[in-house]
């Protein structure tokens, strides 16, 4: 199948809704999470969700969306991550794909595998944006490993992975529990969701 086909049959009237709903959502979560200045973010529990029923492009869009709205509303630094939460978007709708989202243990597999790609794209704009410190709860961790007196890299990268390990394998597990827990009649409306629900 080619990309025009793929991305007609990914981006369905039902997808961009599903999108709108879920950048909503993914901005409400987040705020709360934000303001409560917990070390996780929960902020892509509606672009995992888009990218297991939607596809990987539409969780990107619906990752890159939310960040660049919420980047505006209140939140520079949100848009300064656009890159990660479109990454985020794009490898949860891979692994949907390719079955990780079969079951809660692969969908806990799924959240390590997203944790790895976001680290790859979060660390260098966390270091070279902001200097490791971003102003979110997981700055305790950064600030924990400098005073044990590693480097600044070590820091963020410790401080990005075990961060986004917790956060997203809670992130992939909520999702794979809303599709199971779906009407069979609202997931047949998504090209992804057979390959979680079959």
């Amino acid at each position: 199948m080619g990309i025009s086909e793929q991305l007609k049959k990914e981006f369905t009237t039902f997808t961009f809704v599903l999108i709108a709903v879920a950048i909503v959502l993914n901005i409400a979560v987040g705020q709360l999470v934000s303001l409560l200045k917990l070390p996780i973010f929960l902020d892509s529990i509606g672009t995992v969700l888009v990218g297991v029923l939607a596809g990987p492009w539409a969780g990107g869009l619906t990752g890159l969306l939310t960040n660049l709205i919420w980047g505006v509303i209140t939140s520079p630094v949100a848009a300064a991550f656009a890159p990660v939460a479109m990454v985020i978007g794009i490898t949860a709708g891979l692994c949907a794909r390719y079955g990780l989202f079969r079951t809660w243990w692969l969908a806990l597999l799924s959240g390590v595998i997203i944790t790895v790609f976001n680290a790859v794209v979060a660390v260098p704009i966390r270091l070279y944006m902001f200097g490791g410190i971003t102003g979110s709860g997981a700055d305790f961790v950064t600030a924990y490993m400098l005073a044990l007196g590693r480097d600044l890299f070590g820091s963020v990268v410790v401080t990005v992975f075990t961060a986004n390990l917790l956060d997203k394998v809670v992130t992939a597990l909520l999702a794979w529990g809303v599709v199971k827990a779906l009407p069979g009649r609202t997931t047949a409306r998504f090209p992804g969701a057979q390959s979680v629900t079959s």
